[in-house]
């Protein structure tokens, strides 16, 4: 295990040999540059490098691209030539290929091992970031999410959800008494993003087995840590939903592990490519909740490094805690690329070898400008960097190569089967069955009972009423402050008599009692 890892070098026109210290891995970076201009391969050269320091990585595989890290490069491919080229101009002695120990991760299940999460784990903020909810919608989620909490309604799957959204429907009155104003149509406008998440096939992500974050951070026998690949390809369709699943992961891990301070290297490292999609028309509060994570999940021992097209798609507030820097090039057609361009260039310590500006806008592929923090924290000076070539296979892998990685995986049956126990949308159907059947028996009885005052001539017992007599009075409505004295209610209003509505109250009462 060495201090540092090797990320590129340079010849003739280049500066010294970069390298990121493992014991500032955790201090975030950034990873930018236009369409194809090698940011893919460059974040394949450090999750390999990481990976044979022994940190487990957790990255995202958004055009299948990275899946060929399972699989040790090609010494007789047709990159091998200029991958020799490139290791001897930057002072590789060897470049030995070989493969990466990888775990296949799929929100769908399809291309590698089933990734689910709670709905009770993934909380109100992060569930109306994914369904576009306005300030009033999300203000009906977190009645919901309370009264989950309070009333022993676990919220599991969607259909959990679903259910107590029904139920918060048909009981606005009562529940808005206890938690503030309750709009119908709010509820019905969360039912349809709740229906439009199920189309984009998010039921499969909600669910159990939960997954258990420290089966990211394997690893193995040999001292490697494993690379963890989400398949992000079909994911990348519903960009929401892509979001939001990495940043819970993030979020998981931020409330999960235990301060370590500055390890001598990372626990883990989280690398979130298409970095934009979580900053794009995201409200302030999740914003502020990123950087939140940013600049305080470094203490846990993860780094988190984002790959973007440029760097102005990450918050200044965020970006200026990314301290290691690899920027690819930048086009620059438009005045505001050209703005850009030279807000990216700004933010480097200069070089007085060359423009930085130029610099960012002419390296060529495989080429970058980095710049990485040094023995004391301190930003490096920026230089221009062949970046070194990886040694696992650059590019998509073939089915049945990723089926045999699955079968090898550690985890490998661990959360293929999903499982369905009772939670809120069970109990929740076992109290209205309970109550229909309470509800039934009351009306039997009542038929009863006035077949008996029609056969006695009026009063139980064959007495007559005593003319002028008060009425008997009738029983006190108690408070309602309980679920379950609410559920009742809304029962008692559906049936028709006030004699009936009487006898009700008080069954419904002790069968919510005894709950």
């Amino acid at each position: 295990m060495g201090e540092a890892i090797f990320v590129g070098g340079g010849g003739e026109g280049y500066g010294t040999p970069q390298q990121l210290l493992l014991r500032l891995g955790n201090r975030h970076g950034l990873i930018a540059g236009a369409t194809g201009t090698g940011k893919t391969v460059t974040l394949q050269v450090l999750a390999e490098a990481l990976s044979r320091e022994g940190v487990p990585v957790v990255l995202a595989d958004v055009k299948g691209d990275l899946a060929g890290m399972a699989v040790a490069g090609n010494p007789a491919g047709k990159l091998a030539p200029a991958f020799a080229k490139r290791a001897a101009t930057i002072g590789m002695q060897s470049l030995d290929y070989a493969a990466c120990p990888v775990t296949f991760w799929d929100v769908f299940g399809q291309q590698g091992h089933p990734v689910r999460a709670t709905v009770t784990e993934m909380g109100p903020l992060l569930l109306a970031r994914l369904m576009q909810l306005s300030d009033v919608q999300e203000g009906v989620l977190n009645i919901a999410f309370r009264l989950s909490d309070e009333e022993g309604l676990p919220l599991l799957d969607l259909k959990d959800l679903q259910a107590l959204l029904v139920f918060i429907g048909q009981n606005a009155a009562e529940i808005g008494l206890r938690y503030g104003n309750v709009d119908k149509s709010s509820v019905g406008a969360i039912q349809r993003a709740l229906l439009v998440l199920e189309n984009q096939g998010a039921t499969a992500f909600f669910g159990e087995p939960a997954l258990d974050l420290m089966d990211l951070m394997r690893v193995d026998p040999d001292g490697r840590g494993r690379v963890n690949i989400l398949a992000a390809d079909r994911l990348m369709q519903s960009p929401q939903l892509y979001a939001t699943v990495l940043l819970w992961l993030l979020s998981e891990l931020f409330e999960q592990l235990p301060e370590v301070g500055d390890p001598d290297r990372p626990k883990l490292v989280f690398f979130f490519d298409e970095a934009h999609l979580l900053f794009d028309d995201a409200p302030k509060a999740l914003v502020a909740k990123v950087e939140q994570v940013a600049r305080l999940i470094r203490s846990k021992g993860v780094g988190v490094y984002f790959c973007t097209q440029n760097p102005a798609d990450v918050p200044d507030d965020i970006l200026g805690q990314l301290g290691n820097r690899v920027q690819h090039a930048l086009r620059a057609f438009t005045p505001k690329d050209q703005q850009d361009l030279k807000r990216a260039a700004q933010t480097y310590r200069p070089n007085p070898r060359f423009a930085v500006e130029d610099a960012i806008r002419e390296v060529g592929i495989g080429e970058a400008v980095t710049s990485f923090l040094q023995a004391k924290g301190e930003p490096g000076m920026v230089e221009r960097t062949l970046i070194r070539p990886p040694a696992s296979q650059i590019g998509a892998i073939d089915p049945g190569t990723r089926a045999a990685v699955i079968a090898a995986s550690p985890v490998r049956g661990k959360y293929e089967t999903a499982l369905d126990r009772e939670s809120a949308f069970e109990k929740l159907q076992a109290r209205a069955g309970a109550a229909s059947e309470a509800a039934a028996a009351v009306t039997t009885g009542a038929e009863s009972f006035n077949a008996a005052r029609r056969y006695t001539g009026g009063t139980l017992g064959g007495a007559k009423p005593v003319a002028g007599a008060a009425p008997a009075p009738k029983p006190a409505a108690r408070r309602s402050d309980s679920l379950g004295e609410a559920f009742a209610k809304s029962f008692v209003r559906q049936l028709g008599s006030a004699a009936s509505r009487e006898i009700i109250r008080g069954v419904m009462g002790g069968l919510f009692r005894a709950r």
